[in-house]
């Protein structure tokens, strides 16, 4: 398959998922190795730059997603008469921030970072699809554990964790420690200048890929 016509077909495959699709799965159908195919979506991504189009193509993790520039999304709002995400609380970001940082956690984890009980500040995370269970410990009780999903890169506009903002050297978690062990705990300072970088993440906008694809804008329009 010529070079321009294999674009194509990954730019249609895209278009016609709706959703993220790994590069395992484009590479196979285009019978190409993933290094190969990851080569021929970042052209592609490349030229959708470039042309300053209202679609681009973003990855998260390893899979790829055509979606609407952010740019635009007042203008697709206006269109779609399309509501606005209710943004999430303070409670709702340090909790996502404390999962993010040292996922995969447990809720009992979470409650001790913050000292509080977190049970529907975790339901609501877990609706909006920022987080979700990763499987259980093999301890007593067998706990959930908690981890951030695609949808978090998606909203934040990040492709992997690595992107996360890094967090000051005297709060990181110590890797000899246990969950148990409060020094790892301490992600949040009543300090303000102590969230400083999670306050980067909060200022993100939760909606920026409103409407990113057509199947999401036909079921927002279908609400």
């Amino acid at each position: 398959m010529a070079e321009k016509n294999i674009r194509n077909a990954i730019e249609a495959i895209l278009f016609a998922s709706g959703d993220s699709v790994p590069i395992s799965r484009i590479a196979a159908a285009l019978e190409l190795t993933e290094a190969q195919a990851k080569s021929e979506i970042e052209a592609l991504m490349k030229e959708y730059e470039e042309a300053n189009r209202g679609i681009t193509i973003i990855r998260l993790d390893g899979s790829y997603q055509m979606t609407s520039v952010e740019e635009y999304a007042s203008e697709i709002r206006t269109v779609m008469d399309l509501r606005r995400n209710t943004p999430l609380s303070q409670a709702a970001l340090e909790v996502l921030a404390v999962i993010a940082y040292n996922q995969p956690v447990t809720k009992a984890f979470v409650e001790q970072v913050r000292g509080v009980d977190c049970s529907g500040v975790i339901g609501s995370l877990t609706a909006k699809d920022l987080i979700e269970e990763k499987g259980r410990l093999e301890l007593p009780g067998r706990p959930l554990v908690y981890g951030t999903t695609e949808n978090f890169l998606r909203c934040f506009s990040i492709s992997d964790l690595s992107e996360l903002p890094a967090l000051p050297e005297s709060e990181k978690p110590d890797s000899d420690a246990d969950e148990g062990d409060d020094s790892q705990l301490s992600i949040f300072s009543s300090e303000e200048e102590d969230k400083s970088e999670i306050d980067e993440i909060a200022d993100a906008p939760l909606d920026a890929m409103i409407a990113a694809t057509p199947e999401e804008i036909i079921e927002e329009a279908a609400k």
